[in-house]
């Protein structure tokens, strides 16, 4: 398993770009010790989001997801997504889920033997990543086959007039017109209803929150609209906050969901 670091100049955003990238390696254990090993190629791919505050180092530094990916032979793309949500931001040039949902995933494909197959490539986030994958999981439906939400930020645009009165307001500078946006593919549940009127297939989707998360109540409403429009959805809910300790045990979760 090789962890490396790419840096990248991105036409959506404008500028150089730092990712973390966990890629399998033949031959060799998660220890550096020779193992035989058949690593099949081209790898199934995890791009994986990072939540609010952070940047491509948190998966990394703060969960085991190294040892997973290692076990269950998949490369893992770490991009940062600064404080956007990872949705297009036209007015300031920086077009997070163009660069998520399309820019990222072709660039990383022409660095590293990834498979090109929606069924074998996957995205997936905490919190604020969370809310981003399932935002461009659905938006870019072609590319991503799987979506994974960890205690995820969908709360955002349903919950709006409380987010403004709390020291959280800024967030929501990202969506431009707030009245727009609900109305937009700055929604999940319009992609969702978008998608279910096209007829297109859907991506299937993961969503976990800890039962004492105060996003436990969003993630349940999502669990009951994904449901009531068809999507095919595991859901699961169990102990724990918003924190690293249920992250690092649920994304073990992820990875055996995955078809790997």
């Amino acid at each position: 398993m090789a962890l490396i670091q790419a840096n990248f100049k991105s036409e959506a955003l404008l500028r150089a770009v730092t990712i973390q990238v966990i890629l399998p390696v033949d031959g060799y254990s998660e220890y550096g010790m020779p193992e035989p090993k058949n690593n099949d190629k081209p790898y199934k791919t995890l791009y994986l989001l990072h939540g609010i505050f952070g940047n491509c180092m948190d998966w990394i530094t703060k969960s085991r997801i190294q040892r997973w990916a290692h076990e269950k032979n998949i490369a893992v793309v770490m991009p940062s997504g600064d404080n956007s949500f990872y949705i297009d931001q036209p007015e300031s040039r920086n077009l997070y889920g163009e660069f998520i949902g399309q820019e990222l995933v072709d660039v990383t494909r022409k660095m590293f033997p990834l498979s090109h197959k929606r069924e074998d490539t996957y995205i997936g986030g905490l919190s604020m990543g969370g809310f981003g994958a399932v935002l461009n999981g659905l938006k870019y439906h072609k590319t991503f086959g799987y979506i994974a939400g960890l205690s995820s930020a969908l709360h955002i645009l349903d919950d709006m007039e409380n987010i403004k009165n709390s020291p959280m307001a800024y967030i929501l500078s990202c969506f431009g017109n707030l009245e727009e946006a609900v109305l937009s593919d700055k929604n999940p549940r319009v992609l969702v209803k978008k998608l279910k009127e096209e007829g297109a297939e859907f991506p299937k989707i993961f969503l976990a929150c800890g039962t004492e998360d105060a996003l436990i109540d969003s993630n349940r409403a999502y669990r009951d609209f994904f449901l009531e429009n068809g999507v095919d959805l595991t859901y699961c809910e169990g102990p724990g906050r918003h924190d690293w300790d249920f992250w690092d045990l649920y994304i073990q979760k992820v990875l055996e969901w995955l078809p790997l």
